[in-house]
């Protein structure tokens, strides 16, 4: 028996470090909460910032709380193309190695080298999601969407497990257009392999004949 996880659109946004917003608001300046998101802690504020790349910008994103060790700006990959950034396909957190880009804000501009990402699509849940789906937190599974004539198997989603989860799969504003969904999408994890099995390695068997 799996889960029903319902399945959340995360639009391009920004996390930030405090001295990377005190550069561009002021120094001793806050995040401003406007509401609470889907998981516990995380925070829409006020505030807004426009990210600049070499062929184009982004006026007015989204900064989302709390402040993070490293800013990290979150886009699609049609967004990276759009503002002519190479589209990483990255955890959230792992920043090395991937563009950068020009914050501005009410005081200036703020070049940073690294932290443009595409996030890679994820679930979060808690350790007690995780027992009863036969998963640990790392993990890559295949999701089945429920939809109406374009359902769709998100395949390399990967699992985030911690005990502050509250469960539901992240995917972004490219991958929720690829398949019509209701007003609460959902999907479910489905299992062709006994144990984590790579995808690539999947189409090299079945071009090879392989069929498991």
């Amino acid at each position: 028996m799996s889960i029903k996880i319902p399945i959340e659109t995360s639009a391009r946004h920004i996390h930030i470090s405090r001295d990377d917003f005190e550069t561009l608001f002021g120094k001793g300046a806050e995040l401003h909460y406007i509401k609470e998101l889907s998981q516990p802690g995380q925070y829409l504020c006020e505030e807004r910032l426009t990210v600049k790349g070499p062929k184009g910008e982004f006026a007015n994103m989204a900064i989302l709380g709390p402040f993070r060790k490293e800013t990290q700006v979150e886009l699609s990959l049609t967004d990276t193309r759009k503002i002519g950034l190479p589209g990483v396909i990255r955890q959230s957190g792992d920043i090395a190695d991937t563009p950068g880009c020009t914050l501005v804000g009410p005081l200036g501009e703020l070049s940073i080298d690294k932290g443009v990402i595409v996030a890679k699509r994820h679930i979060h849940m808690t350790p007690e999601e995780a027992l009863a789906l036969r998963v640990r937190d790392n993990d890559e599974v295949f999701v089945l969407t429920k939809s109406y004539g374009r359902a769709l198997i998100y395949a390399d989603v990967v699992v985030r497990v911690n005990w502050s989860f509250r469960l539901a799969m992240h995917v972004d504003t490219d991958e929720a257009n690829a398949f019509s969904s209701d007003a609460e999408p959902y999907g479910v994890v489905v299992r062709f392999f006994d144990d984590n099995y790579s995808t690539d390695k999947w189409i090299e068997d079945v071009l090879s004949g392989i069929h498991r």
